[in-house]
């Protein structure tokens, strides 16, 4: 479990960037329709990053600004995605703010639904406790993108019993060095937990905090020491706010120092856990501070010194399961308590992959030239598999390609995208019983496809040449449509195609019975 273990002395000197800018990212106020200030920063309305959804107001007095909208979206669908813009390489801390309001009845408690970015699983989004509190509820993140665009995404699960919603979203850019011991390339963070020891104020925040991480109080305990003269902590590469090191828990002599944290027990996981520690900059000559760490019984760090510029303990992979308890132990010839300042705790969230890049951009054109297509055909059309678009199979493996199309019987109108046929990996086209028209495009690319089902629409035209050379082509249904000109010849000799088309289409020669 140790060889899981940093640690970074921070002793060199860092000025971070002036407080008086705000982090950079995006800030959308879920359910309004208007650009707004909120406590000096510029928040968007959502209406350029989403397409569904109902905007409801929450008419319960006293809120914030940013909770007295949501976006609320139907039980019926699969899953909601905000689409934004994003820089690439960066870093992005993802908050989702959620306040229900009632906005589903008096009488309906706040829905459980999970909450997805791209094309991972992020967590399942719980406020019912919170909520009965009169409390909003945040979730914070850290993921990279992997293109020029990002997703957060609404899910419905087995537990969902009334329409998901969302208040607020946020995107800031965080800086490199933040969190940089994560392999953002397989892993996500999902924050569990942010407190400053020792500290019972208001949440500590931007302008505080920079990247407007949200370090919250946790003053439960006895005794609580503050701070007397300035802080002088320096180097820290995750760059904690000033504020979180002048409270801190101790004890006035060396002996064992407890701390139950985070306060509730924690789903058997792989964790990145760092604890912040700073020494008091009045502390006078001759005296020592050494303790080491262990966390649920297990060595997390051996005689450490706590120093003025400040020290950080972090392991970047490391197991709990249940109730964790950080000791802090005086080692042999300390002279002073142990102390803690402040700590962070993330679950390490395992990316779930994307589909293929020409699959997506296929995907997207084709929703495009639907004049209504399943509402739920936003984000990654495949993943996470529980939550792909509504009609689309994908495959699994490494490498996640469209391999059926299923759009039977849904009210489909507009035209059918001649980008289907960048779908290479297809085998299933089922689009029957809509109302789509326009020419059936050259499907010629596809080269496993078996099954194309394309019967009660208004497609015109003649029938594509090309569906005659496609030896894996075993069904072609195409009755019902307004179809002229020619079957080819290379269709209508073939006993191994199931070949239907209506009596009454106006084909220069006679279809095959």
């Amino acid at each position: 479990m140790l060889l899981f273990l940093s640690l970074l002395l921070c002793l060199s000197s860092f000025l971070p960037p002036s407080l008086s800018q705000p982090p950079k990212g995006l800030l959308i106020n879920c359910g309004t329709s208007v650009r707004s200030i909120i406590e000096g920063r510029e928040w968007q309305p959502d209406t350029d990053y989403i397409s569904t959804g109902t905007s409801k107001t929450v008419t319960t007095p006293g809120l914030r600004e940013i909770l007295t909208t949501v976006r609320s979206f139907p039980l019926s669908g699969r899953k909601f995605c905000y689409t934004v813009p994003v820089y690439r390489p960066g870093k992005y801390l993802i908050r989702t703010t959620y306040f229900y309001g009632e906005v589903n009845g008096d009488d309906v408690l706040p829905p459980v639904f999970d909450q997805i970015v791209d094309g991972t699983f992020w967590s399942v989004v719980n406020t019912t406790d919170d909520y009965r509190k009169g409390l909003s509820s945040y979730y914070e993140g850290v993921f990279t993108p992997t293109g020029k665009t990002m997703s957060v995404c609404l899910g419905v699960n087995s537990y969902t019993e009334s329409d998901p919603f969302i208040s607020g979203l946020e995107f800031v850019i965080l800086g490199d060095s933040l969190y940089n011991s994560t392999n953002f390339g397989a892993y996500g963070l999902s924050l569990v937990a942010r407190h400053s020891f020792g500290y019972d104020g208001t949440i500590i925040k931007y302008p505080d905090d920079q990247y407007d991480r949200f370090w919250e109080p946790f003053g439960e305990y006895n005794p609580i020491l503050t701070r007397a003269g300035n802080v002088s902590v320096s180097g820290f590469w995750n760059l904690p706010p000033l504020k979180s090191f002048e409270t801190k828990l101790t004890v006035a002599e060396p002996k064992d120092l407890t701390v139950q944290w985070p306060p509730s027990s924690l789903p058997n996981s792989t964790y990145y856990i760092a604890l912040y520690f700073a020494e008091d900059s009045d502390s006078s000559s001759g005296v020592s501070r050494v303790f080491n760490i262990s966390i649920n019984d297990v060595l997390f760090m051996r005689e450490l010194s706590v120093i003025p510029d400040g020290v950080v303990v972090y392991a970047k992979e490391w197991p709990v399961a249940g109730p964790m308890t950080i000791k802090l132990t005086p080692a042999s010839g300390s002279t002073l308590g142990p102390l803690i300042n402040a700590g962070e705790i993330f679950d390490l969230v395992r990316l779930g992959g994307k589909t293929h890049t020409k699959d997506v951009i296929a995907l997207e054109r084709l929703r495009k030239s639907f004049r209504n297509p399943p509402l739920d055909w936003s984000g990654d059309p495949c993943l996470p598999r529980q939550y792909s678009w509504t009609g689309v199979t994908c495959s699994g493996g490494n490498k996640t390609r469209v391999t059926a199309l299923n759009l039977t019987s849904m009210a489909l109108s507009g035209s059918l995208s001649p980008s289907i046929a960048n779908l290479t990996a297809l085998t299933d086209i089922l689009l029957g019983n809509n109302s789509l028209s326009g020419y059936i495009p050259d499907l010629s690319p596809l080269k496993g496809l078996a099954i194309v089902h394309l019967e009660k629409n208004l497609f015109s035209g003649a029938i594509p040449p090309s569906l005659g050379s496609m030896d894996t082509l075993r069904e072609l249904f195409l009755q019902e449509n307004n179809l002229t000109g020619q079957v080819p010849n290379s269709l209508t000799g073939r006993p191994d195609l199931d070949l239907r088309l209506s009596p009454g289409n106006s084909f220069s020669s006679p279809p095959p019975s």
